[in-house]
């Protein structure tokens, strides 16, 4: 099946199985890995991206579906289109410390962008909430909440007058 999608801002036009989930598209057709695989059954959210900007599970899509839409992974995220700087959320994770292994990370950091730009301030247990469908194994989510307050500041600081 012929797809044509939107890929971290380039078009692409695609010969894909039906039963391709996006997850096996990204990291085994298009080498792009940094959408991690966790679980195989949308219970951990290493494996979110964007999906027209709403945090979407990778494993839980199928790739015929990108038809039309605009699709953003990890490797996407930058500051600004062409940028080599991160983007203002990895930014506040690296700042605040809201990684350890970092296996959690890519899907924490996109659902924490769908979050943010869905809700400029978000309050803590906002945060925790929109949370609600990644987990890390490693941390007890202190600093990813602080991360993801800090990085919906400077994502919209402009937007919240700062």
């Amino acid at each position: 099946m012929i797809i044509n999608f939107t890929l971290n801002g380039r078009p692409r036009k695609m010969d894909v199985e039906p039963a391709t989930l996006v997850s096996e598209l990204l990291r085994e057709t298009l080498n792009l890995t940094g959408t991690h695989v966790g679980c195989d059954t949308s219970q951990c959210g290493a494996c979110t991206v964007l999906f027209n900007g709403d945090a979407v599970k990778s494993c839980t899509l199928l790739a015929p579906s990108l038809d039309g839409a605009a699709l953003t992974t990890i490797e996407g995220l930058s500051a600004t289109s062409g940028s080599n700087r991160l983007h203002p959320m990895q930014e506040a994770f690296h700042e605040n410390h809201g990684l350890q292994c970092g296996f959690c990370t890519p899907g924490m950091v996109m659902t924490a962008v769908a979050l943010a730009t869905r809700n400029p301030v978000p309050t803590e247990a906002e945060i925790r909430h929109g949370l609600e469908g990644n987990l890390c194994r490693c941390t007890g989510y202190q600093n990813i909440v602080a991360s993801i307050m800090a990085g919906a500041v400077a994502m919209n600081a402009p937007a919240i007058g700062e």
